[in-house]
């Protein structure tokens, strides 16, 4: 189990970490040729989203890592599976059936979930 989750959480860290800083950095002009949602969000909430996804990227990674509040990572991926959750309604509302990847990031996040308990 244990193998199984440092694959899934290190995959998803680079997802959510490359992602996060995007949206943390760039401006709405930049994003929206990857995210076209972000013309209906205020900038203020994608750079929320954004900092939400750099913390829960650290969160899947350093707690295991450094043994300090270990359950954090169990958190970090309940999140992540949240997150992924609305981000399949936003896509949805806005008539946008391309949700292929939100659903395995939802299932990847819901395997993160399963495997750290190991640290429970």
């Amino acid at each position: 189990m244990t193998a199984v989750y440092w694959v899934v959480a290190a995959l998803l860290a680079a997802f959510y970490l490359y992602g996060g800083v995007l949206k943390l950095v760039r401006s709405r002009e930049r994003l929206r040729p990857m995210m076209g949602w972000v013309d209906d969000m205020p900038m203020a909430a994608v750079r929320a989203l954004g900092a939400a996804e750099v913390a829960g990227a650290a969160g899947l990674v350093l707690p295991p890592l450094t043994g300090i509040a270990p359950w954090l990572a169990l958190a970090a991926a309940a999140g992540f599976t949240v997150l992924q959750a609305g981000a399949i309604r936003v896509h949805l509302a806005r008539g946008d059936r391309r949700i292929a990847l939100n659903i395995v990031l939802v299932l990847a996040s819901a395997a993160a979930v399963a495997t750290a308990t190991t640290w429970l």
